[in-house]
């Protein structure tokens, strides 16, 4: 409710007219899935019942098509449609023997399907089967769900939209619901749609953009009538804290979601994500944030998303004390899980799946603004969209009327819903870097791009760090369309700066909430005789493949030790580490550095589960920036070769007579940063096609 500005109408007639009926239906969908004051995330349902050819008998039959179990509205395809017949579907009233028999009834949609069509139903799939118009939309607009969430929705409802807009009381989603609509329906022919009371709207049209604008029309009259009733109100009884300074509201995330994410992510890791909008920054920092905090969200896939209530940490905005907020970090979590286990056992059923997690998923702290935690980066994000969702119900209700969530038992019903359960069961099995966050320094470059790619195709967040600002831009972007802008950070480093190296490592705690695997692969090379090594270039070695590997690893200890979760550390060093090599005098020396920090780490780490592992590789020219300039120069003349005969060169120098590629080595720092190298520590893999000089014993 904090936004007022109207919902704008995006359909394109000259668009539209090219499509088909479910074509109308799928580019309807995505427009009101555009717009989070529309519905949230996976949040509501389209349908369309349109006329199709039979594959049986060739004769036309009514079919509806409703959007999939589990989809969202926003981004779905037509695949994501489940597609029915609606005798079928009609037929299953006949055999429908009331509330208790609601789960029953969601086994037999499945035999109303049409085409052989996979996309499994919704629970929601009866009201809008039942509900005898064309086109229907069921959507969760905070302006509206303000309304539902009132004590007293019903006269509302009849304030704002007089007989335009009817009212059903609160039922859970299924079978019975899509009669009571139906019956509303038939008693009241001319409204236009539903409000139902603590969950959303349903509108019904014969026309497809009809049904669109009428839908975006009863929202926009919501918002202007809510924007009218709150003018000049105090919200949320007025605030009771300042907000802290951007800069240390960034800096007390950094300090707090690593040590939350530590005490929530021992049985299942999980990734943060960090929302201080204005609308978060007016409820935290409110007279009302407790009470209105312990009463829980109200529409179901609001608490579905975050949790019933949220964990509220207390900050005194007036002089913020960090520490003592860490402090009591330990109580405030043991009482938030004593109370989950509460809810969960007075409101449990004979039949109820086991209790879940009873961690917080969202976490609210004054001055500072909303935490969110969950198995995945995305789903973090999404439960704090939810949440704000929640904020501006509360803050529509709360303005105009008494706000009310669900009480506990509705709640947990569907919770632990039998049918809710089933649905997390089927979920994929999490790949094996899932809930793990890598940085990678040098991480636009050849090792480090493909390292990235390799850990995030095993479900990892990637932190990429690097100096080259433009390659970080480019990287990310290719990132961002293979692995979705949830699974990548990029942050410009130079690994010899200390205070930037602090900066980057605070900047991957706010984006996920902390790192898991550090693999420190910044580089550099240069090749000269010792006497004319310049003291310049000694130094510029030294710097960056020492110094900077001993910085970020010193960082990342510090990092692992709050969280307490283990850690992994994957030096990439050289072959030159273990051999040396005319000429280069330098580098050799600080990749040997490289190598005995590594020894030194895994010694310091082990106590804490953290294990420090060093790849070496040997001539990876393809993707180097190392080998792009004075380098590759100077190794051939080294060599007495051509430039371009290096890399040829290189494959025969090797015992197996093969080239070694940046995936290659992204494939050793994979298996050391994964659980398969569990029992691993201080070792040295070389990657190197054999040379003889650089056998580690």
């Amino acid at each position: 409710m904090g936004q007022s500005r109207l919902l704008e109408n995006r359909w394109d007639d000259a668009y539209a007219a090219t499509l088909d009926e479910p074509g109308k239906l799928l580019y309807r969908s995505n427009l009101l899935g555009a717009d989070k004051r529309i519905t949230n995330y996976g949040g509501g349902n389209t349908s369309a019942k349109v006329w199709e050819t039979d594959p049986l008998t060739g004769n036309k039959v009514r079919v509806m098509w409703v959007k999939g179990s589990g989809g969202d509205v926003g981004t779905i395809k037509l695949d994501g449609f489940a597609t029915l017949y609606m005798e079928k579907l009609g037929a299953l009233k006949g055999i429908y023997r009331g509330v208790e028999d609601e789960d029953r009834m969601v086994g037999f949609l499945p035999h109303c399907t049409f085409n052989l069509n996979p996309r499994a139903a919704s629970i929601d799939t009866p009201l809008h089967g039942f509900v005898p118009f064309d086109h229907v939309d069921h959507m969760h607009p905070d302006a509206i769900i303000a309304i539902a969430a009132s004590k007293n929705s019903r006269e509302l409802t009849k304030e704002v939209f007089g007989s335009e807009i009817g009212w059903l009381p609160w039922r859970r989603p299924g079978f019975q619901l899509g009669l009571d609509l139906e019956a509303f329906v038939k008693a009241n022919p001319d409204a236009k749609g539903v409000v139902l009371e603590s969950h959303g709207l349903f509108t019904w049209d014969n026309d497809a953009k009809a049904c669109y604008e009428l839908t975006l029309a009863i929202i926009n009259k919501a918002i202007e009538w809510f924007a009218a009733k709150t003018e000049g109100k105090t919200i949320f009884g007025g605030a009771v804290a300042n907000t802290l300074p951007r800069e240390d509201r960034r800096a007390i995330a950094a300090r707090l979601m690593p040590e939350i994410r530590g005490r929530i992510g021992k049985d299942e890791r999980k990734l943060g994500h960090f929302d201080d909008q204005d609308a978060v920054l007016e409820f935290v920092n409110s007279k009302e944030l407790k009470p209105l905090g312990a009463l829980g969200t109200s529409c179901p896939d609001h608490f579905l998303r975050t949790k019933i209530r949220p964990l509220i940490l207390n900050l005194d905005t007036s002089k913020p004390d960090v520490d003592a907020l860490l402090a009591g970090l330990d109580q405030a979590l043991e009482d938030y899980r004593a109370d989950y286990t509460r809810y969960y056992e007075s409101c449990k059923h004979a039949n109820s799946p086991k209790m879940r997690d009873p961690n917080p998923v969202i976490f609210l702290i004054p001055g500072v603004g909303m935490f969110s935690f969950a198995k995945d980066k995305a789903t973090a994000r999404i439960a704090g969209e939810f949440y704000v969702n929640a904020i501006n119900v509360m803050r529509g209700a709360s303005a105009v009327s008494e706000y009310q969530g669900l009480p506990e038992q509705e709640a947990f019903d569907i919770e632990y819903w039998l049918l809710e359960e089933a649905k997390l069961q089927r979920m994929p099995k999490p790949k094996s870097l899932a809930g793990r966050v890598a940085f990678i320094t040098g991480g636009a470059g050849g090792i480090g791009r493909s390292t990235a790619e390799r850990l995030a195709s095993e479900g990892a967040c990637v932190v990429l760090a690097d100096i080259d600002e433009a390659a970080l831009e480019n990287t990310k972007g290719d990132f961002e369309k293979r692995f979705s802008a949830d699974a990548v950070c990029t942050v410009k480093l130079d690994v010899t700066q200390e205070d930037a190296v602090l900066a980057a490592f605070a900047e991957a705690s706010v984006a996920f909430g902390g790192i898991d695997i550090l693999v420190s692969n910044a580089g550099i090379a240069s090749s000269a005789p010792v006497e004319d090594t310049t003291l310049a270039m000694w130094n510029k070695n030294i710097d960056i493949l020492a110094t900077g590997y001993f910085l970020v690893s010193r960082e990342a200890f510090r990092l692992f030790r709050r969280q307490k979760l283990g850690g992994n550390v994957v030096f990439v060093a050289s072959k030159n580490g273990l051999a040396s090599s005319p000429n280069a005098s330098a580098y050799c020396t600080a990749k040997a550095a490289e190598i005995h920090l590594a020894r030194c780490l895994a010694l310091e780490g082990a106590d804490a589960g953290i294990r420090v592992n060093t790849v070496n590789p040997d001539a990876v020219l393809r993707g180097s920036k190392i080998w792009n300039g004075e380098w590759r120069e100077q190794r051939a003349a080294s060599s007495k070769i051509e430039v371009d005969d290096l890399e040829e060169h290189y494959r025969k120098r090797s015992m197996l007579k093969l080239n070694v590629f940046p995936e290659d080595i992204a494939e050793a720092i994979f298996f050391l940063a994964s659980d398969a190298s569990a029992k691993s520590t201080g070792n040295i893999i070389n990657v190197d096609a054999g040379n003889a000089q650089s056998f580690t014993r």
